[in-house]
């Protein structure tokens, strides 16, 4: 996570924003009275909502920490993959 000063920002813009589309980094522009300002990439973003949604219904969040709770304690199966070949 970086920290900026809005002028900062704006004066290298571009080298921000491939920051954090290429290294993934959250960029926090600060600014006066604390109205910072938060800058991720889309596929940060969009994984963020897809997290909220997903979190946010609880049958969803139940199945998921039954889940984890089976791998965690070895109660699982592994198999191997069926290469399906183009017709």
């Amino acid at each position: 996570m970086l920290a900026v000063n809005y002028t900062n920002f704006r004066e290298n813009l571009k080298d921000y924003m491939d920051k954090a589309t290429d290294d993934y980094e959250t960029i926090i522009v600060t600014r006066k009275n604390n109205k910072n300002v938060v800058m991720i990439s889309e596929e940060s973003y969009n994984n963020l909502m897809e997290n909220v949604y997903v979190m946010g219904n609880k049958s969803n969040y139940d199945w998921l920490m039954e889940s984890k709770e089976q791998l965690e304690s070895g109660k699982y199966t592994k198999h191997d993959l069926i290469e399906v070949q183009d017709e």
